[in-house]
């Protein structure tokens, strides 16, 4: 298991007053991730829960957690997008920024979700040998798009390696397991 912080981008200006960490575990192609944003969450933008959460596209243009999981050497890789509704999407790309499209191996995506007064927990689990076998290494990059009540996005991650903020840099895919 890996516990994770996540660091605002440098130059994103007025941030909500959080912070978001979490932990990602990955046994026998089971891979489990649980976000925490913690704070005055009453600042932040949090789509309230979906009766019947679906794969659903852009959720990037508002408050939502993601991750990039790819493998040492290959150049494609799947990004995973988890909104605070519960819906979802999961997209498979080529190569860098190339070849976006819906990743048809996932049908659904449960997520637990749990809001507290100054928490909000995100957290699932998933069968990854749908689409890359359980003993290839990962390389995973975990990010949070995160909108402010003042309609301001800033962008977190592990770590942020290009001059604008970009989730998809194989640079920054920095956990392995």
């Amino acid at each position: 298991m890996s516990d994770f912080t996540l660091y605002p981008f440098p130059t994103d200006r007025s941030l909500p007053q959080v912070k978001i960490g979490g932990r990602v575990e990955r046994v026998n192609g089971i891979l489990s991730i649980e976000y925490q944003l913690q704070g005055d969450l009453d600042s932040v933008v949090i789509l309230p829960p979906s009766d019947s959460p679906t794969r659903t596209f852009a959720l990037w243009e508002h408050t939502c957690f993601e991750f990039f999981i790819g493998s040492p050497g290959e150049a494609n890789y799947w990004e995973f997008n988890l909104s605070p509704s519960g819906d979802w999407n999961v997209f498979i790309l080529d190569d860098y920024r190339q070849g976006l499209r819906a990743e048809s191996a996932f049908t659904e995506l449960p997520l637990q979700i749990d809001r507290q007064l100054d928490t909000l927990s995100l957290s699932g689990s998933w069968d990854l040998t749908k689409i890359i076998s359980a003993e290839r290494q990962l390389e995973i990059a975990i990010s949070t798009v995160v909108k402010s009540e003042r309609d301001e996005i800033s962008y977190w991650a592990l770590a942020h390696k290009g001059t604008e903020p970009n989730f998809h840099l194989r640079d920054s895919f920095i956990i392995k397991i």
